[in-house]
């Protein structure tokens, strides 16, 4: 049975030859172990696509998260020097700005006077939001311009040609069979990229109404990228809503301002294409499952548990018995990044046991792999699934 048909027959809430293995790995991880010029994973398509199949069959991982858009085919144009350091490389560029990229972290843009630059909540006309990406190499701005280009982004034509670059690149380069799924920003997280998370949590309680007129735009442009992906040829969908958690707003804060614009995304896809969709959301959602499922989502993606989070498998296997699949669930710090060998095999065991029965089930990190994991404690997962993993 190839990856693709194992981690499909899981999302349907069927049982296949084992458990799948699909974990995510954080940039900083990549940066480190694929091998690949972190200015190259960054800022070219081929590079980041690269970097996944490698790590993936260095993991022998069923699937690969797309998780960043495609770049500009001729960011070097923009570059007036690049600085190497032993901790961190940093791009200047010919607009007076540079981008910090750590040796072991995400990068970030900043302007001239070393500050990042967000919008203020006054500033935003609903009517000029469509989608926020923020993994473009520039960052976020409003409206919305691409990379270095100086021209608003309109509607019509929204996405650059080169945004899908890193889907195409990591299906043409899929010689494994794995599962392909890519990734849109949840309504919800755009906004909160968008103005930086303090003032756009103190939005919902200045202008809620402005919030919601925003969220509904996001969500059109949301969906129109899905759609996008989804005629690539991705095998999923995983919507990102990272900052939906108990960590950060309440029961009835998710009901108003996530739960409807990320069931308007899951119900259009539906409709349209056959494509699973899933969901991230980190943290505490151990009081939000039920809500999560009313979203229409074929899966819940990371369920942290304890300490990370407030996900114990137990329960939420029974909660999302035949309704959702589920993925993740491994501890990434304390077992993982700071485990020993016979911890991690307890732990996994453990989570097998827990998980496998039924089906439904896709073993991986709850949240991304730290960058100093050890990568034999990540090369130590395929080898108790081969054994404690089959059907």
């Amino acid at each position: 049975m190839t990856s693709k048909e194992r981690v499909k027959i899981a999302m349907e809430l069927g049982t296949a030859d084992r458990v799948p293995l699909m974990c995510q790995l954080s940039l900083g991880h990549y940066f480190l172990h694929s091998g690949i010029d972190p200015v190259e994973i960054w800022f070219t398509s081929d590079g980041f696509s690269e970097a996944l199949h490698t790590m993936a069959e260095r993991y022998k991982f069923d699937g690969i998260l797309v998780n960043l858009p495609g770049r500009e085919r001729d960011y070097t144009s923009q570059i007036k020097k690049i600085e190497r350091g032993e901790e961190e490389i940093r791009i200047n560029w010919r607009n007076g700005h540079y981008t910090v990229l750590p040796r072991d972290d995400n990068p970030h843009y900043y302007n001239a006077s070393g500050d990042r630059s967000f919008p203020q909540f006054e500033e935003i006309d609903p009517e000029k939001l469509f989608y926020v990406e923020p993994w473009d190499i520039t960052e976020v701005s409003h409206p919305y311009t691409w990379g270095f280009s100086e021209q608003v982004a309109q509607r019509d034509g929204f996405f650059p040609e080169y945004h899908l670059d890193n889907i195409k690149d990591t299906i043409r380069k899929n010689k494994n069979n794995l599962s392909i799924h890519s990734e849109v920003f949840s309504p919800w997280s755009q906004f909160l990229e968008l103005l930086n998370y303090e003032s756009a949590l103190i939005a919902i309680l200045d202008d809620p109404g402005k919030v919601r007129a925003c969220l509904e735009r996001l969500t059109e442009g949301t969906i129109e990228l899905a759609k996008s992906q989804a005629e690539c040829g991705v095998d999923a969908i995983l919507i990102s809503s990272a900052f939906a958690g108990a960590g950060l707003i309440s029961r009835e804060n998710y009901i108003d301002f996530v739960l409807p614009y990320e069931k308007r995304i899951i119900d259009s896809l539906h409709q349209s294409t056959d494509v699973p969709v899933y969901t991230h959301t980190c943290g505490s959602i151990g009081d939000r499952l039920d809500l999560m499922l009313e979203t229409g989502t074929d899966g819940i993606d990371t369920l942290d548990p304890p300490p990370l989070g407030t996900v114990e498998l137990p329960e939420a296997k029974e909660t999302l018995r035949n309704r959702a699949f589920i993925k993740g669930n491994i501890d990434p710090v304390n077992t993982l990044l700071m485990g020993n060998r016979e911890q991690i095999i307890k732990d996994i065991k453990w989570r097998l046991e827990i998980g496998k029965p039924g089906g439904g089930y896709i073993l991986s990190s709850a949240c991304s792999i730290a960058p100093g994991t050890p990568t034999e404690n990540i090369e130590l997962l395929s080898s108790i699934i081969e054994t404690e993993g089959k059907y």
